[in-house]
């Protein structure tokens, strides 16, 4: 055997090593779709939905949604409360912080779902009878934002750290809102804020 027929004898086991793989990948794919034989029946069969009773800024509220839609995502596009911003989607910038049970979390690492008969509070909630809320006008008195597209969370999450009583110093405030991040480096006058209402 020369060397052009031991070349030649080498690709085709190449091509039909590569060949080979293709097909039995397609075999697998077909084989994992087949107790419906389409990707479209399953897709039905884990998009169930259900109906979320809960009270969102002192209102009973009954929202249809996707069983898989997080709490973010149910307050923007299905009870029309854009305030709640979608920062990072992962739980690491704070924007989407709000209160339910009168506990900040971040709603976009949770399920609307889990949250049956939850009372809920976003930023538009926390006006009474046309009047900002304190640490709402604290915001604006002390200049504590710039764009402004983390200050509803900022101000949320505020709220809930003077509830937990960790506004006595401004090393206390940074360590307990260190999870709200302020791309504009507004920090300083957030801090001031936050420092200077002491009931929320």
């Amino acid at each position: 055997m020369n060397h052009d027929q031991s070349e030649s004898q080498f690709t085709v086991n190449r091509r039909t090593f590569v060949g080979t793989s293709v097909a039995i990948g397609g075999v697998v794919a077909t084989v994992t779709l087949l107790p419906g034989c389409s990707d479209n029946d399953a897709a039905t069969d884990s998009a169930e939905s259900a109906v979320v009773r809960l009270r969102i800024n002192g209102e009973e509220r009954q929202i249809a949604v996707d069983n898989r839609t997080s709490l973010l995502d149910m307050l923007r596009e299905r009870a029309g409360l854009p305030g709640t911003k979608k920062g990072c989607d992962q739980g690491a910038c704070g924007a989407c912080t709000i209160l339910v049970d009168g506990a900040r979390i971040n709603s976009c690492l949770t399920l609307a779902v889990m949250h049956e008969g939850a009372d809920v509070v976003t930023i538009e909630g926390l006006e009474r009878d046309g009047r900002l809320h304190p640490l709402q006008q604290a915001f604006i008195d002390d200049d504590a934002f710039q764009c402004g597209f983390c200050t509803p969370g900022q101000i949320m999450s505020g709220i809930g750290c003077i509830r937990e009583g960790h506004n006595g110093s401004p090393e206390e405030i940074r360590e307990w809102m260190s999870g709200n991040i302020c791309r504009c480096g507004a920090y300083t006058n957030i801090v001031t804020a936050v420092a200077g209402v002491q009931e929320a």
